[in-house]
């Protein structure tokens, strides 16, 4: 069996445009949430959001460090979070000046949940006011999903397999676990995989918030929105950015001397054929998702040190999930420790996955698990679990579980683990 491995990681988050950046953020305990700066939101239900912060600021993203200006204006911005985190996971790689060889077995397998919203909402009032005439030639593919794929395979000449996971919340995860399956299937060496999303935009704030689905109780006190398991929780804040991995063959990585972050063990991929938001009752297909990622990770349950939850802090599947991961760890669950990142970093949606599947990987390489913000007032649900409130925890961490669930009830859960 062929073996996988992480040997780059990129991100771009509401707490920083750079893995390190964002990691200590994540660890110091800070929000990257606030009020909507990108548009006026007073008439919405929902005013705060986590965003990117612009480069002037502190922790800012400056977009030309790795994107081409004609191509920032060409495609939405969840296209150029996507291309500046795989551009930062191919040089944490050493992967920039890969041999033509190489190449033709390095592919991409990059997605979104929804891809190019914002674009879609300018353009269409553009064809409204102005006629078609008016609308951008750049309109089609500066939005597809399939376009991060797309534009990092034609900027470092990848020629592998060119692949986009679509489902929703659990894309990050899924682009993660399919490019690991591509890898040991022998259809590439080398795979940079993971997701973006970029949706902060007046009809997207207010499709959710039409859905129930957003925090609007906290419009006053932004940082305290994002509350995964507390009983006062009222909905997800919606966040932005990209997290990207290069995954690579084992002895691949061995022979060029790579660093080696850790393992990919596990992919586990259900669903919940219930409806199309709730999540099944019963936890039954997060459950069962977890299930197959341990048993195809071949480790005992007790080896699981950290899980990166879903943990939206939604109502209900905050209480779900707690109840599948509690069914399936049982007596382990007292070594454990579980926490939500979306708690400071907001929902990334097609993004989250991948974000949190880095922030595993960083669990196990600095032996320390990221804290669950504002979790002062823990649900009857969270008895006996290690929630890791306020503050950062350091701990053994041998081997992560990261979820992702999203809408239409589907479900992707990895394992990865520290590299023997």
């Amino acid at each position: 069996m062929r073996r996988v491995v992480v040997t780059g990681l990129g991100l771009v988050t509401p707490l920083g445009a750079d893995v390190e950046t964002t990691w200590k953020n994540i660890l110091a305990g800070k929000s990257g949430a606030g009020p909507i700066t990108r548009f006026d939101a007073s008439d919405q239900k929902c005013r705060i959001a986590c965003e990117v912060k612009p480069a002037d600021h502190d922790y800012g993203f400056d977009a030309s460090k790795r994107v081409d200006h004609k191509i920032q204006r060409q495609v939405d911005p969840f296209i150029v979070y996507g291309l500046d985190a795989a551009g930062q996971a191919i040089e944490d790689a050493g992967l920039l000046d890969m041999p033509e060889e190489m190449k033709f077995r390095a592919g991409c397998s990059i997605g979104s949940g929804i891809g190019g919203l914002p674009g879609i909402e300018s353009e269409s009032l553009v064809l409204h006011e102005k006629g078609p005439g008016r609308v951008s030639p750049h309109f089609v593919h500066g939005r597809l999903i399939n376009l991060i794929s797309g534009q990092v395979s034609i900027k470092y000449g990848l020629m592998g397999p060119n692949h986009a996971v679509v489902t929703a919340c659990s894309t990050g995860a899924h682009s993660i676990g399919d490019a690991a399956r591509m890898i040991r299937d022998d259809d590439a060496d080398i795979m940079v995989a993971g997701g973006a999303e970029a949706t902060i935009c007046p009809i997207g704030i207010a499709g959710f918030a039409q859905a129930r689905a957003l925090s609007t109780a906290f419009n006053d006190q932004p940082e305290k929105a994002s509350r995964p398991y507390d009983k006062d929780r009222d909905g997800f804040v919606m966040g932005e950015g990209a997290g990207v991995v290069v995954l690579e063959e084992y002895e691949h990585a061995k022979r060029r001397g790579a660093k080696i972050y850790a393992e990919v063990v596990g992919y586990g991929l259900s669903g919940d054929a219930y409806h199309v938001t709730a999540p099944h009752p019963e936890g039954s297909g997060a459950y069962r998702s977890m299930e197959m990622a341990m048993k195809k990770s071949g480790l005992d349950l007790g080896d699981i040190d950290y899980i990166n939850a879903h943990g939206t802090s939604t109502p209900l599947g905050d209480e779900l999930e707690l109840g599948a991961v509690r069914k399936l760890f049982g007596n382990h669950l007292g070594d454990m420790s579980m926490s939500s990142t979306k708690s400071a970093i907001g929902h990334l949606l097609g993004g989250a996955g991948a974000v949190e599947s880095i922030f595993c990987i960083l669990a196990i390489r600095d032996q320390i698990v990221p804290p669950t913000l504002n979790l002062d007032n823990p649900s009857d649900g969270c008895v006996g679990v290690d929630l890791v409130p306020h503050t950062a925890k350091p701990r053994r961490v041998r081997a992560a579980l990261n979820n992702s669930f999203g809408f239409g009830g589907t479900n992707a859960s990895l394992v990865m683990k520290a590299v023997d």
